[in-house]
């Protein structure tokens, strides 16, 4: 096909109308073409996830998995001194058993890998245990820490915290799952029960049929423990599907609620918890 010619203006004569040297022009071709080689690469190398943010490297992911682990153990033990003697006697214990398993079968030096990998599972389930019982004593007793402990619950858990409370800090959690509703409340037995019947009445008028149970975080008889609490939600039976829950889901948050003046999470000695603490209870 021919090119139409301009018709506004003729094109400058000389060397103001010629093109770019051959030479320019083949370098400039070939630096783009190198431009956009290395963005192809580039967006190839940049792989997406699922929920579109970027993927992190395997190595990345334990160098993250080392930090958060270290960062827990510093903090538990200076609340619990013992942690350190307590890992290597598990350690120790382990590790020699097996070893002497393996000295009564013949082999003492085929069994020292696993023994060593033995003897690591086993301190490291002392130290998770540990920071668990030193994270619970830090919280118990301060505002909002069942529902710090519910939102670290594994599984499909929708927790709403703080659907109800009163001017004293004494509050009603909210969880969904498949059980059906969990309504959890803490602060003074006298007080919670009237919240915890208000808002078990306002619920049934949305969910119908679906099971409410409730909860009373506390030491007394009837009462569930701080730290037995996430045990004691996820051994309720399963009485809904997945489609349920989404569909139940849907119509609490239209239902809406007050949201009292209690605090996002317990604030142990002035001090939020760190996350390093929430990644080894839940392990």
């Amino acid at each position: 096909m021919a090119r139409s010619k301009p018709t506004d203006s003729p094109a400058p004569s000389g060397n103001a109308g010629r093109g770019p040297a051959a030479g320019r022009g083949r370098s400039s071709g070939a630096a783009a073409g190198a431009t956009a080689v290395s963005k192809i690469k580039a967006g190839k190398s940049a792989k997406v996830g699922k929920d579109g943010q970027p993927k992190v490297g395997r190595l990345k992911k334990v160098g993250n998995q080392v930090r958060l682990i270290k960062q827990a153990y510093t903090l538990t033990q200076k609340n619990d001194p013992r942690l350190p003697w307590l890992m290597l006697i598990a350690f120790v214990v382990v590790a020699g058993l097996i070893e002497l398993l393996a000295i009564l079968f013949g082999a003492p030096f085929l069994f020292i890998p696993i023994a060593v990998v033995l003897g690591l599972m086993a301190a490291m389930i002392v130290f998770g245990r540990r920071a668990q019982g030193s994270a619970y004593r830090q919280v118990e007793g301060q505002p909002g820490a069942a529902a710090w402990v519910l939102e670290g619950m594994r599984g499909d858990w929708r927790v709403s915290a703080g659907v109800a409370g009163t001017a004293q800090l004494d509050s009603v959690h909210r969880v969904l799952g498949r059980p059906g509703v969990v309504l959890v409340a803490e602060g003074s037995p006298a007080r919670v029960r009237g919240l915890l019947a208000q808002e078990k009445k306002r619920i049934a008028r949305v969910v119908g049929d679906t099971p409410i149970y409730d909860i009373v975080v506390g030491e007394e008889e009837g009462q569930v423990p701080l730290r037995k609490l996430s045990t004691h939600v996820m051994k309720l039976p399963r009485n809904l599907s997945a489609g349920e829950v989404n569909t139940l889901g849907r119509r609490l948050a239209a239902l809406g609620g007050p949201r009292p003046p209690v605090p996002g999470g317990p604030l142990p000695g002035g001090r939020q918890m760190s996350v390093s603490q929430r990644q080894v209870r839940r392990r």
